[in-house]
């Protein structure tokens, strides 16, 4: 295999509510499944080869017959499993990326495994019974044009990892989140989240103060929409309502209000 290449950070989208109908292309979305157990191989295989516009061009048992079949039919997606015996899929992803845009597809949740998978090139990444038929053939189109689907449990290992990350440069996010798994960001603990009281003072609603615990933790609003599962418009929506309860006119000057480090926020006083 040649040197693993870099692979860019493709944008995020979460599986859509609704999912309307998509009409087949004039060239279908071409396929490459891997996965060592055959019967998970064959179910995917007769899943996606009965949707118009899909087709698997060739199956693979392992990482190395996954890079041998996308070299020779330089297929559209290449769905990846993580664990399987010779190649595994963390090993061969550096190596299929150039190729093709792969979706991992895969029992294993572990946020670590997750985490070093989207650090490698994946495009997406999927757990198995977390997402539903329809939801898989909308993955695999969203796939080609570059946009990434993350089930639950993959969108919560990465929002701790984005946590994790923007704790070392913000002061102000409690280190005890670091230890915290990220299912949903609901289940977070009240400790470790602005008080009830906090957010009568300022008149927010709950989602409002979750919102805006992620804003003062860095997250941009892609990331917020992810992690609460709205739309980015929605996001801005509620950062419009926050800026006005907050009296503020920036990200910066809404978190340091809501963090108590404004000159006139009265926090910390007494």
């Amino acid at each position: 295999m040649p040197d693993a290449p870099q692979h860019p950070t493709a944008p995020i989208a979460l599986f859509p509510t609704a999912l309307a109908p998509v009409p087949a292309p004039a060239t279908p979305v071409r396929i490459v499944v891997a996965d060592d157990n055959p019967v998970v191989r064959a179910g995917l295989t007769a899943l996606l080869s009965g949707r118009a516009d899909i087709t698997v061009v060739a199956e693979a048992a392992d990482g190395r017959e996954a890079y041998e079949a996308a070299s020779l039919h330089r297929p559209d997606v290449v769905l990846l499993d993580v664990r399987m015996p010779g190649v595994d899929g963390l090993s061969a992803l550096p190596y299929l990326v150039p190729m093709a845009p792969v979706l991992m597809l895969t029992y294993s949740g572990e946020p670590e495994t997750v985490q070093e998978a989207l650090r490698r090139g994946a495009d997406g990444y999927l757990v198995h019974g977390e997402f539903t038929a329809d939801q898989l053939a909308s993955a695999v189109r969203d796939t080609v044009q570059g946009r990434t689907h993350l089930t639950p449990t993959a969108a919560g290992a990465l929002l701790t990892h984005l946590r994790d990350a923007n704790a070392h440069v913000n002061p102000h996010v409690p280190s005890s989140a670091q230890q915290i798994p990220l299912k949903s960001l609901s289940q977070l603990q009240p400790s470790m989240r602005q008080s009830s009281s906090d957010r009568s003072r300022f008149q927010l609603s709950a989602r409002e103060a979750e919102i805006m615990d992620l804003i003062a933790s860095g997250m941009t609003n892609q990331q917020i929409a992810a992690a609460c599962f709205i739309s980015e418009k929605t996001v801005k929506n509620h950062i419009n309502r926050i800026f006005a309860k907050l009296h503020s006119t920036s990200r910066s000057e809404a978190a340091a209000k809501w963090l108590g480090t404004a000159p006139s926020s009265g926090r910390g006083v007494g």
